[in-house]
């Protein structure tokens, strides 16, 4: 990818985190482990693109994010729980 591909990034990434939100906001609990994934996603497509503009602070925050989706994907799919949304 060049430069200017790298610089476009940044659009498919925010449609990405836009969706995921969506997902982690639904009451199913299938469509809010999606919408896990799809913010782990998201914060790969951030990083590669804060990667490239030298926005180091966006890349960790990408990380912290991940590591919290990561979090929510185990939190979601808690044994013996018939919704997870209801913990704190």
């Amino acid at each position: 990818m060049s430069g200017a591909d790298l610089h476009l990034l940044q659009w498919p990434a925010m449609a990405v985190t836009v969706l995921a939100a969506w997902l982690v906001g639904a009451q199913s609990k299938r469509r809010r482990a999606a919408g896990f994934w799809v913010f782990l996603v998201s914060n790969v497509l951030w990083i590669v693109w804060g990667w490239h503009d030298q926005a180091y602070a966006l890349i960790v925050l990408q990380v912290a994010l991940a590591a919290l989706n990561v979090r929510g994907v185990a939190k979601n799919e808690v044994p013996g729980r018939a919704d997870a949304s209801t913990e704190r």
